[in-house]
C-alpha cells in the first residue's frame, strides 16, 4: 500500500470541501433534510467515492464494480453530492433534493435513482443487506473476490437488533469482502448517543463478534486510506472502521451539536445560534474559505 502524497490529500479536502458547499446548497434549496451527519461524513464519502471505491460513474452497472450500502439514509445529501461530483449525474440536479418528482429523495430509492446499490431508510437494516451482498459475492466469485461490499451506518443505530444480528451473521461466516464503516460521532436526534443509548466498549462489542476492528480519525485522509487498506488485507474476517467525525464538519455553529442532526440552515431560530436568516449565508462563506484556511476560495 503506498500512503497518500501531501498533494493527493490536499486535493480530497478540496473535494470534501466542494462536496460540502454542495450540502449547503441543496440544503437551503430543499429547505429540510439532515445537516449534521452528511457535513461530518463528506471526507469518508470523498475518499470512497475519489479513491477506494472500484466504480464508473459512465457505466453505474459495471458487473465488477464495488457495492456501497447507506444504511443511514437520512445522510443521503453527502452520498448524492459524492455520486454528482464523480459524474453520476449533473450537479445542477442536487437543487432538487426532496423536491416533488425529483430522483433524490429524502431518503435513497433505488427505484427513483436506478444507480444506487439499495434503497434505505429504516436504521439497522443496511448492515444486513450488505452481509446478504457479501455472501452472494462470495458464492459466485468464490472466497478470493476482487470485490468490497462497504456498509455505511450510523453510532445509534448500533442499538438497533437488527444491526446486531447481521454483524453475528457475518463474523460467524467470516465475511472477508465485508467492510462496515461507522459514523461514529457521538449524537442523534435525541441528543448525545451516550445520554439516550450507552454504546461504549463499541469496539470491544465489534471484537466479540469476530470482526476485524480499526479506530481512526474520520477526517484524516492519511488515516482512512490506511484504515480501508489495512481492512482489505484481512482475510479471516469482517473488518469495521470506527470512525470518529465531528457533526456538522466545517460548518462552526453546527459542529458537535445535536440540534442540527435533522434541521438544515435558514429555517428555524435556535437560543444560541444565528439568525436564521443569517445561516446559510454563514455556513457558505466559511465553507468557500476553506474554515478560515484559504482567502478567497470558490467552489468551481
Amino acid at each position: 500500500m503506498n500512503a497518500l502524497t501531501d498533494k493527493q490529500i490536499k486535493d480530497l479536502e478540496v473535494k470534501a470541501n466542494a462536496i460540502r458547499l454542495s450540502i449547503i446548497e441543496m440544503l437551503l434549496e430543499a429547505r429540510s433534510g439532515h445537516s449534521a451527519g452528511p457535513l461530518g461524513m463528506a471526507d469518508i464519502f470523498t475518499y470512497l467515492y475519489f479513491v477506494a471505491l472500484k466504480h464508473d460513474p459512465k457505466n453505474p452497472d459495471w458487473p465488477e464494480r464495488d457495492r456501497l450500502v447507506l444504511s443511514n439514509g437520512h445522510i443521503c445529501p453527502v452520498l448524492y453530492a459524492a455520486m454528482a461530483h464523480t459524474g453520476y449525474f449533473p450537479l445542477e440536479e442536487l437543487k432538487t433534493l426532496r423536491k416533488l418528482g425529483t430522483r433524490l429523495q429524502g431518503h435513497p430509492h433505488r427505484e427513483y435513482l436506478p444507480m444506487l446499490e439499495t434503497s434505505s431508510g429504516p436504521l439497522g437494516a443496511g448492515l444486513s443487506q450488505a452481509v446478504g451482498m457479501a455472501i452472494a459475492d462470495i458464492m459466485d466469485n468464490g472466497i478470493d473476490t476482487k470485490r468490497t461490499i462497504y456498509a455505511l451506518m450510523s453510532d445509534a443505530e448500533q442499538a438497533a437488533g437488527n444491526t446486531y444480528e447481521a454483524a453475528l451473521l457475518a463474523g460467524k461466516l467470516k465475511l472477508r469482502n465485508l467492510i462496515a464503516i461507522i459514523d461514529r460521532n457521538n449524537i442523534q436526534i435525541d441528543g448525545f448517543t451516550e445520554d439516550v443509548i450507552p454504546l461504549e466498549p463499541l469496539a470491544d462489542k465489534w471484537r466479540a463478534r469476530n470482526w476485524h476492528v480499526i479506530e481512526i480519525d474520520g477526517h484524516n485522509f492519511a488515516d482512512i486510506h490506511e484504515a480501508v487498506n489495512r481492512a482489505k488485507a484481512v482475510f479471516e474476517k469482517p473488518s469495521v472502521i470506527i470512525a470518529h467525525t465531528i457533526p456538522g464538519k466545517g460548518v462552526g455553529y453546527m459542529e458537535r451539536d445535536f440540534k442540527w442532526h435533522g434541521v438544515p440552515p435558514g429555517i428555524q431560530d435556535m437560543p444560541g445560534e444565528p439568525p436564521k436568516a443569517e445561516q446559510g449565508k454563514i455556513a457558505l462563506d466559511e465553507l468557500r474559505s476553506l474554515g478560515g484556511r484559504i482567502s478567497g476560495y470558490h467552489n468551481d
